[in-house]
Parts: C-alpha cells; structure tokens; sequence
C-alpha cells in the first residue's frame, strides 16, 4: 500500500500497487505530453528563429556575393576600357610609325635615286673619258711600236750588215763578249767564289774559250767546266755544224781537267734538235751538253747545283765509311779480347789443373778449396763458350739502341750506294 497526500486538501489516503502505478502513470503522462507541448512549441519557435536567420544570413551573402560580382565586373569593365585605350593608343602609334618609315624610305629611295642618277651620268662621263683615255694610249702604243718594229727593223739591217763586215775571228769573239758579259752580271750573287776566265794554255796544241770553276769556303772544288762559243756570219758560204767541234772540245776538257764541257752555239739555227733547249751528247762524248746562248746560265746553274748534291752525297758516304770502319775496328778490339780472354782461360785451367792434382795429394781438409776452384775452373770454361759464341749479333739482339744505329747504318748504306748507281746511270 502506498499512502498519497492531496495536494489541494492535504488529506492522506492510501493506495494500493496498481493504483499507485496508474496514477503515476498519469501524471507522468499529462507531464510528459505538457513538456512535449512546450518542447514542441520551443522547437517550433527555435525553427521559425533559425529559418528567418539562415534566410537573413543568405540574403546577406547573396547580396555579398553581388556586390562582389558586381565589383569584379566593373574591375574587368574597367580593366578592358584601359587595354582598349592601350591598344588604340599603340595602333595609332603603330600607324604613325608606318607613315613615319613610309616617309623615310620614300625619302631615303628619292636620295638614293638622285645619287644614283649623278652616279649614271659620272660613269657615263667617265667612260666617255677612259675610252677617250684609252683611244689616245692605243692610238700611242700603236705609234711606239710602229717606232719600235722601223727600230728593230733598223737594229736588224744593222747586225746583218755587220756581220757581212765580220771577219769569222771577230764573229766568234762577239759571242765569247756576250756569254762573258752575262755571266760577269751575277757573279758577285751566284758564284761568288767562281772562277771563268778565257782558256789562254795552247802548249798542247789546242784550247777552249773559258774554263769555269767552282770551290766551296773550303776550297774545294765543287764543278769544272770547259766552254767552247761558236758563231758564224749569214753570209757564210761553208756552214758548219756543231758535230764537228765535240771532239776537239772533249779532249780540252781532259787536258785541262775539267769535269764538264759544254758547245755554246749559234752553228745550225735551223736546226730543232738544238733548238730544244739543253742538249745532251754525253751518248757520243763523256759529260758534254751542247746548248744555245740564252741556256748559257742556265747550264752553269744546273751542273752546279748538281755536283752541290753529289758533294753532300760524297761526303754523306764518307761518314759512313768512317762508321764502318769504327765498326770494324769494335769487332776487331772485341775478338782481339776474346782471343787474350781464351789464352788466359788456358793458363789458368793448366795452373788450376796443377793445383788440384796438389790439392788430390794434400789432406781431406782441402777437399773443400778442391771443390771450389773444381767450380771455378767451371765457370771459367762456360765464360770461355760464351765469349767464343759471342758475335756483334749477339751483342745488339737485347740492345734496341744498338741494333737500331746498326741497322740505320746499314740502310743509310744502302741508299747510298743506291743513289751511286742512279747518279752513274743518269751520266
């Protein structure tokens, strides 16, 4: 039982279980529904309140929002108002340049115009003037060489008349001036050290014109050459040859000593044979050209040069031989000492000999000393195989150095004796 108060008259009655749990089930339900009413009601207010600030926050950002657009838009307005004017600003300038530039090169093709056009009439006057110029030189050089052809013509008829009045001595002698005249102009340059004078030495019955010869600082001879001039007048009636004269040139050139000789000739102007250039008849006599005036240098010059080269050659060969025969003379001292070092070996094998058979007799306590030089005495033997094996081969095989000298000796030896013969067959 369950004892319940009246809260309106304070009276006290009691109850029991159910009753007691339906009554409390009532209140609790009449509370429950009242607190749910006004719950409800709250809720419904704070709804309301919520809805009308999220739409008072909504309205407030969309107006933001705008404004913003608003703002950007205007910024762009403006933005794309500033590049318009920059722009029709640059093309007003671009097209202000373009009228500029126009007007320059207009004005720069009117200047070029004008001085081209003064140009065209400076050329034109100028080529009237060099064709002028040029006329009058022609017309000049025509004159000059119109003098110059009556000049030669006269220098002609002149040498052909003086050479009628020639005797054959003096003709001859008029060559001999001019081959002595052209070599006296390059003496001092070419051939300092030269001597050419006539050939004045009759004694063995017979001479040549001028004797040529050529020496080094050291006073050796590098070339000889033996000249004979031959000329004769147009008005000959007998016309020599050349072939007539080389005999007699050849054997002044042996009697003189002369290594060379050459036929400085004007005989057989027809002739194409000689007319060539340097003719050599060294076929038919021993070193012996035979050339026209204007080869007379020349011929000197090449001989020269030539026998320069053989010089170098020679002297080239000499020192080979030289390193020949030091070779030689190694190989010999080296089988003089192998020969001193056998004898040696003999003597002492025979000493060493007669001391082992002492030592045989002596105590066993030289046994030892007897094996030792027994050793020796053996040594001494493979010495003496070896120095009698040993050869310049064998002594240059682990040498590179040597070997290498060697072989460079031999080869320039062989080249030497290589450019001999193709200097003998070229003769």
């Amino acid at each position: 039982m369950n004892e319940i108060i009246c809260p309106h008259c304070q009276k006290a009655f009691k109850i029991d279980e159910a009753g007691y749990a339906d009554i409390l089930k009532q209140v609790r339900d009449h509370q429950f529904e009242d607190e749910l009413k006004i719950r409800l009601e709250n809720a419904a207010k704070e709804k309301e309140a919520g809805e009308k600030l999220l739409a008072a926050q909504f309205e407030i950002k969309i107006q933001e929002a705008i404004s913003a657009r608003e703002k950007a838009l205007s910024e762009q307005q403006a933005a794309a108002s500033l590049q318009l004017n920059e722009m029709k600003a640059k093309l007003d300038n671009a097209e202000l340049e373009k009228q500029l530039k126009i007007s320059e090169a207009t004005n720069l093709l009117e200047k070029e115009k004008d001085q081209l056009s003064n140009a065209l009439a400076s050329k034109d006057t100028e080529m009237k003037l060099h064709a002028s110029t040029l006329q009058q030189q022609f017309q000049e050089q025509l004159k000059m060489k119109d003098e110059l052809i009556k000049m030669k013509e006269e220098e002609i008829e002149r040498h052909k008349d003086l050479k009628l009045k020639l005797s054959t001595k003096m003709v001859g002698e008029t060559l001999e001036e001019h081959c002595e005249i052209e070599f006296n102009k390059i003496r001092s340059a070419a051939f300092p050290l030269a001597y050419f004078e006539k050939d004045n030495d009759a004694s063995s019955g017979s001479k040549g014109d001028f004797i040529f010869r050529d020496v080094d600082a050291d006073k050796n001879e590098i070339v000889s050459i033996m000249f004979e001039m031959k000329n004769e007048s147009d008005g000959t009636a007998k016309k020599r040859r050349n072939e007539d004269f080389l005999k007699e040139l050849d054997k002044d050139r042996q009697e003189k000593g002369c290594e060379y000789a050459v036929l400085v000739t004007m005989l057989e102007l027809d002739n194409e044979y000689y007319n060539a250039g340097i003719v050599d008849v060294s076929h038919k006599f021993p070193k012996m050209f035979v050339v026209r005036p204007q080869f007379f240098i020349p011929i000197i010059t090449l001989l020269r040069n030539a026998a320069l080269k053989s010089m170098a050659y020679k002297t080239e060969l000499l020192r080979v031989q030289n390193q020949n025969i030091d070779i030689s003379t190694f190989e010999e001292q080296l089988n003089g000492f192998r020969d001193a070092f056998g004898k040696n070996y003999r003597i002492a094998t025979e000493r060493f000999a007669d001391a082992i058979k002492n030592i045989d007799d002596s105590i066993k306590q030289l046994e030892k000393t007897k094996e030792n030089l027994l050793k020796s005495a053996n040594n001494l033997r493979l010495a003496n195989d070896k120095a009698d094996e040993l050869s310049i081969k064998k002594l240059v095989k682990n040498n590179p150095t040597m070997k290498a000298k060697f072989d460079a000796l031999e080869k320039d030896h062989k080249e030497i004796e290589s450019d001999d013969d193709d200097d003998e067959d070229d003769d």
